[in-house]
């Protein structure tokens, strides 16, 4: 009976799917390309998802649900034809129906692009965030910017990094829906004042200003199996073509039509404008009023269209911040509630706070945005009269809560030295602070927002970040996956923090054998990638050695192609024997204007070549820079990895989320005790992973203190004084660019005070890859104890502690 009741779906997805083709390109299948019918499978699956997606938003209107608003300027979505399949729990339906037209579903995979809506782990991990809310069933959205161009396409022409437009949208974005009725109206410039009335009140008076029409385009996030879909909002900027406030524009006002429109376009059309101007910093600040102000207006609209009162907003909505970019969203609530709600002063403030909510993603002090007050006065002067009031507020009861205490005041002040700091308007205006790993959220109640921390400390709380295991195990490594069905049952699937089950099954030696090969089989295709794509010839009985994430001075990638450097002089002279053979990867994108990030890239890809071609190093060591790093490359080198190099300078990276891919999928850390590494350590074992280097609290008195000196390390070091030399000596080309960098600047990052840690580190890494049985198991407890690194636990908490929002049971 149920092969009958499948067969009949199969028959009823086929002439659906037929239909969907004539409908949308009035010809038969065999004349489609590949294109066409990939567009014919979203479309048919954005059907199956469109009735639940439907009954979920009607739900959450009548039940009065309180939802959470996730405002991020990124979400980097990767691809979701095959998750969302997963999602719907029609994947094997589909290929089945799609085989008997001769078809293959995962041909068409690669047809769609990755979204260029973000660029690195904090757009990914507010993707994980938006599916783990959809499938927890609880009621959670996004909100972020629809860009015309991603990032960029990073492509390696003579060893650098060219940047290339990033065109995703070329073929139209095949899940998204657009929403001309729910544009809204965003006011920039123009003069904004308080005029004295005669009766002695202030009235607003905001002039001048041009407006942007913002118009939503909704994407659809899939519950896992629960028949919920929650709605990812991206904002497109347009030209508002009423033009009431902007002012008539005559056939004599053609030029100033064309620069407004070439400026309303602009505001969308790039994520992340290179802000090394003045132009492109400005652009930057009004991208990030422009969805802030959208989404907030649209929340607040929703709130009436509902009946609710907007003054029960805190008690039904929930606006999260991610990182500084959305901090805005503070001052925009105020002034919806003040100007447009005219609510008292006092208690907009109230709501506002109970409703916001703020992560911190970063301790570095450029991370932490600030804009020339000059600048933001500029581009929304209501904003920064509220903000100014804010902070006068504000700053009132810092110094009653902390009398003559000067020093203390500045670093709360969210106007200081003439910049606006957005990671303290945040603060002030949020009734909860987080941190996403438990050693980053003691820094920053230590350092970064220790006076924040001193004022509130019942704000601030810890939230580890996590990821999902439904793209970074279950889609990217369906046979792994089937494993675990088999071995510990399928129930991990909703409840991962199951996959601890695998853990007593670390001594069934036949067991492992599977994994291994499992292993082996990943390495291979990522093996037949590279030859396509590189056209290098890599062992997959090699270890894979694998760093892949955005390139940047702390992340240290400079310190690991020293390393390889390093190893090519020993091999090369016959000091280094019995070494394993070794692939390293490398991969991410340098931001256009970070020159030591590019010139990084230059030297791991010179590294490359010599190596590469060199008869006797190549036996043993090859290394691969990964073109275009993104989601779906990712899906294949997670899988592939052997070594997670997960090498940071202790106290700077936030958590990471790559280093819980690589665990989640049998990867051994190679790592310090950074972000998240430090519970990846805790959970495993130091029997399971490899920790090396100087800890936090030692690079911190290091800055404190003031007494590292780089130029004692090149001198007392022989290793690194060799290695430094290949630099500037031609044997990879002319780095003195790199060589000055780090004695120059006295080594920021400390990469050399580390390095022979890090070698050491390698050995261990070595000595534990021989032996094998040992290794396996390594292997095994990786995956088994990485549940708890799942983003349905993290959102689990976020929901609990902070958003006071609940799962819903559609049936």
């Amino acid at each position: 009976m149920a092969r009958k009741v499948r067969d009949i779906a199969v028959l009823e997805l086929q002439k659906r799917f037929v239909m969907t083709a004539h409908i949308l390109f009035g010809r038969d299948l065999d004349e489609l390309t590949d294109h066409e019918i990939y567009r014919t499978i979203t479309a048919t699956v954005k059907e199956l998802l469109s009735e639940d997606w439907i009954r979920t938003n009607k739900y959450y209107a009548e039940k009065q649900e309180k939802q959470v608003y996730y405002f991020s300027i990124e979400f980097l979505l990767g691809r979701l034809l095959k998750t969302n399949l997963i999602n719907l729990g029609v994947k094997e339906l589909i290929t089945e129906a799609l085989k008997g037209l001769n078809l293959s579903l995962a041909q068409f995979y690669d047809e769609e692009p990755d979204a260029g809506l973000g660029n690195g782990g904090l757009g990914r991990l507010a993707a994980c965030f938006i599916d783990s809310l959809a499938s927890l069933g609880l009621p959670g959205h996004g909100c972020s910017i629809r860009y015309k161009y991603g990032l960029f396409e990073q492509k390696i022409i003579d060893g650098n990094q060219v940047e290339l437009p990033d065109k995703w949208l070329r073929d139209g974005f095949a899940w998204e829906y657009r929403k001309p009725d729910k544009s809204v109206n965003v006011r920039l410039g123009g003069n904004a004042y308080m005029k004295a009335m005669d009766d002695g009140t202030l009235e607003l008076v905001h002039e001048g200003f041009q407006t942007i029409l913002a118009v939503p385009y909704d994407v659809p996030v899939v519950g896992a199996g629960n028949h919920v879909v929650n709605t990812l909002r991206l904002w497109n900027a347009e030209v508002d073509r009423d033009f009431t406030t902007y002012g008539t524009l005559t056939q004599g006002r053609r030029q100033d039509w064309q620069q407004y429109q070439q400026m309303v376009e602009g505001i969308t059309e790039f994520l992340y404008p290179d802000d090394s101007s003045f132009e492109g910093r400005r652009l930057r600040l009004v991208q990030e009023y422009f969805f802030v102000s959208a989404g907030v207006q649209s929340i607040v609209r929703h709130m009436r269209k509902a009946q609710l009162g907007v003054r029960a907003i805190a008690d039904k909505i929930a606006i999260h911040i991610n990182d500084t970019h959305p901090a805005l969203a503070v001052a925009e609530l105020m002034r919806i509630l003040v100007d447009e709600e005219e609510i008292d002063w006092d208690e907009a403030w109230e709501l506002t706070v109970r409703t916001m909510a703020y992560t911190n993603h970063t301790i570095l002090p450029e991370a932490l945005e600030k804009w020339p007050v000059d600048m933001l006065r500029a581009v929304v002067p209501r904003i920064y009269l509220i903000i100014e009031e804010i902070n006068r507020r504000f700053m009132t009861e810092a110094r009653r809560r902390f009398p003559n205490d000067e020093a203390r005041w500045r670093e709360l002040s969210i106007i200081e030295d003439g910049q606006v700091h957005m990671a303290r308007l945040a603060c002030a205006g949020s009734h909860s602070i987080n941190g996403v790993a438990a050693i980053h959220s003691n820094i920053i109640k230590q350092s970064t927002l220790r006076a924040f921390y001193e004022m509130y400390p019942n704000r601030f709380n810890n939230k580890t970040n996590g990821i999902t295991h439904r793209r970074w195990l279950i889609g990217a490594n369906p046979e792994l996956a089937g494993l675990l069905d088999e071995t510990i049952s399928p129930t991990w699937r909703k409840k991962p923090d199951h996959l601890s089950d695998l853990a007593a099954h670390a001594g069934d030696k036949t067991l492992l054998e599977r994994l291994a090969k499992m292993k082996l089989n990943r390495k291979k295709i990522l093996a037949r990638y590279i030859r396509e794509h590189n056209g290098e010839r890599v062992d997959p009985e090699s270890i894979f050695d694998i760093q892949v994430k955005r390139i940047h001075s702390y992340k240290r990638q400079l310190m690991n192609i020293l390393y390889i450097m390093c190893l090519a002089d020993r091999i090369k002279s016959g000091k280094l024997k019995d070494l394993p053979p070794t692939t390293f990867f490398f991969g991410g994108k340098a931001a256009p204007g970070y020159h030591i990030a590019k010139e990084t890239i230059r030297l791991i890809c010179a590294v490359a070549e010599k190596i590469n071609k060199d008869p006797v190093v190549s036996k043993v060591i090859k290394v691969v820079f990964l073109e275009n790093f993104g989601v779906s490359l990712g899906e294949i080198v997670y899988p592939a990895a052997d070594v997670s190099e997960q090498i940071s300078t202790a106290s700077k990276e936030a958590s990471g989320t790559g280093n819980m891919k690589f665990m989640m999928n049998g990867a051994i850390t190679l790592g310090t005790l950074d972000g998240a590494n430090v519970e990846i350590r805790d959970a495993v074992g130091d029997d399971n992973c490899v920790i090396f280097g100087l800890k936090a609290e030692e690079v911190m008195s290091y800055y404190e203190k003031g007494n590292y000196s780089a130029w004692e390390e090149y001198h007392n070091n022989e290793s690194v004084r060799r290695v430094l030399e290949r630099l500037v000596d031609n044997t990879y080309g002319d780095f003195r660019s790199l060589y000055d960098y780090l004695l120059q600047n006295n080594d920021e990052f400390f990469i050399l005070k580390d390095f022979d840690a890090y070698r050491k580190a390698h050995k261990e890494i070595y000595r534990r890859y021989q032996d094998t049985d040992g290794w396996r198991r390594s292997m095994l407890l990786n995956i088994a104890h990485s549940g708890i690194f799942s983003s349905d636990r993290t959102i689990h908490e976020y929901a609990r502690d902070i958003w006071d929002i609940h799962p819903v049971e559609l049936d």
